[in-house]
């Protein structure tokens, strides 16, 4: 397993003033945030037999927050697992404008971490297909899903790591929901459609505000997309928001409703294709009596 023992919450860094050592102080917020990571990103990789022996897993690099966090993250929970594993950094360069290039190479490469940088323009297929007011996220991630798995396997990659978090997790839930009409989320380990690619999501029992947190806290050259965050009328937009607002007014309901995805009980909901209701019958008296008498 390569969970740790449960660490206490992250204290708020101290405000400036005479005789606080302020360095001395975001270093240890800094190793309390990734201790806290640690702790749920093992519990994660445990929970779901994530990554196993001799694995190679390519690590999908965005250059925001999550997936930078979710690097820094195995990297040094690779140092002291007891299992052996590689890690290969991948960064799909859709050709953005203004796209900054060298910041993920030089990053990488200070890393000392494998790494291949894939460069096709699928930003201008977007931009062409997708019409005016509707989002580019549906067409750009399955590109970028196509472009990824095929590489997946080029690389002889045994698992796929995406840095999804708690946060989108349940919010891809409601997007289903509320526009989908389907009970669904992102499941924290998947098999891809076609069974060649296994994709991981070691963030699953993260919080975002945690992640945020320790991104900051370590500096991480951040660099935001200018494709799907240059759009403001995005539903996800939306559902983060309702989420956001829960939490202030009812702390905890976020998690509540993510343990729930994990806890589902079919024979209470209502899909006929995966519980046999149609097949549901009473049982007799005396059968029932006679089982009880058997248990006794």
């Amino acid at each position: 397993m390569l969970s740790e023992s449960p660490v206490s919450i992250v204290e708020p860094l101290p405000k400036s003033g005479a005789g606080v050592d302020l360095s001395g102080r975001k270093n240890s917020s800094l190793n309390r945030s990734r201790k806290n990571l640690r702790r749920d990103v093992g519990r994660a990789i445990a929970d779901y037999n994530m990554i196993e022996e001799g694995d190679v897993v390519m690590v999908c690099l965005s250059g925001g927050k999550d997936s930078y966090a979710m690097l820094d993250i195995l990297l040094s929970l690779q140092k002291s697992a007891p299992i052996n594993f590689k890690l290969h950094a991948v960064n799909l360069d859709q050709k953005q404008p203004d796209f900054p290039e060298h910041v993920l190479p030089a990053y990488l490469d200070e890393l000392k971490v494998d790494y291949t940088i894939i460069e096709k323009d699928t930003y201008s297929i977007v931009t062409d297909k997708v019409e005016e007011g509707r989002t580019y996220c549906g067409l750009c991630s399955r590109l970028r899903r196509g472009i990824l798995y095929n590489h997946a396997q080029t690389i002889g990659a045994t698992k796929i790591a995406l840095g999804h978090h708690r946060d989108d997790i349940v919010e891809t839930l409601f997007l289903n929901m509320f526009y989908g009409g389907k009970l669904k989320a992102m499941p924290p380990k998947l098999l891809s459609d076609d069974k060649r690619n296994i994709v991981i999501r070691p963030l699953a029992y993260c919080k975002e505000k945690e992640i945020a947190r320790y991104a900051e806290l370590s500096n991480f050259p951040i660099i935001p997309c200018n494709l799907c965050g240059t759009q403001d009328n995005m539903q996800r937009q939306a559902i983060k928001g309702m989420l956001q607002q829960w939490d202030k007014s009812h702390p905890g309901r976020v998690e509540t409703i993510f343990r729930s995805i994990a806890n589902v009980s079919l024979s209470q909901l209502a899909d006929t294709k995966n519980f046999p209701f149609t097949e549901l019958q009473t049982v007799s008296p005396d059968s029932a009596e006679l089982n009880v008498v058997e248990l006794v």
